[in-house]
């Protein structure tokens, strides 16, 4: 409850913040401007996948940091946290055999957090405008831990993973520098000698930094 609580929070503060921020004027960002951006999110596995066999969606949050270059492109790093339900909590875990004996018999995980950080690339489009278009790709790590029915964390399972992503998104400036974001990426999940496919929609705001 207090996750969906957080993502409706940023919902209405975005709405909020959009409807009060029409009267105030746009400034676009520029090559060599930083932004900062926070979102909400949610993803989700699918199930041919050695996690997305167990785990299935949640929510989680994001944070990146985008720099704006010439031609219209961008780099950028991502640091994301997602956490994803078990498809039946009431079975015992499927995923990362051989850890079982870590567990008292009558524990179940409930889910499994992801904590994720890599680097990216972006290619804009109109960046004149007040909705600026791109698409992105990255690579990262991904630190994966169990929370178990007894409120315990489970860790490590099969070591750290790594990730490929790509995905798109605009950015929708309402003040100033400041612009609602709105982001889709597919993730392939490298870990415990298995591949992982996901996705994860985000909304959130991103603010660049003048010079």
């Amino acid at each position: 409850m207090n996750r969906v609580r957080v993502l409706v929070l940023t919902f209405v503060m975005l709405a909020g913040f959009a409807l009060s921020a029409s009267a105030g004027s746009i400034v676009l960002p520029r090559a060599g401007q930083v932004g900062i951006g926070f979102a909400g999110q949610y993803g989700a596995l699918a199930k041919s996948g050695k996690l997305g066999a167990e785990f299935g969606s949640g929510p989680g949050l994001s944070v990146k940091l985008r720099y704006r270059m010439r031609y219209e492109r961008g780099i950028g790093l991502s640091f994301d946290t997602q956490s994803l339900d078990s498809r039946d909590p009431t079975r015992r875990e499927t995923a990362f055999l051989g850890f079982e004996s870590d567990l008292d018999s009558s524990l179940v995980r409930e889910k499994v957090v992801m904590n994720s950080a890599g680097f990216e690339l972006y290619q804009y489009f109109g960046t004149r405008q007040k909705t600026v278009k791109h698409l992105n790709a990255g690579l990262g790590l991904t630190q994966i831990s169990a929370r178990l029915s007894n409120g315990e964390v489970q860790y490590p399972l099969g070591g750290d993973g790594f990730y490929l992503s790509g995905g798109a998104g605009i950015e929708k400036f309402v003040y100033r520098s400041w612009a609602i974001s709105l982001d889709g990426r597919y993730q392939a999940i490298f870990h415990d000698a298995k591949v992982n496919q996901g996705v994860q929609v985000s909304l959130g705001m991103i603010f660049y930094a003048a010079y």
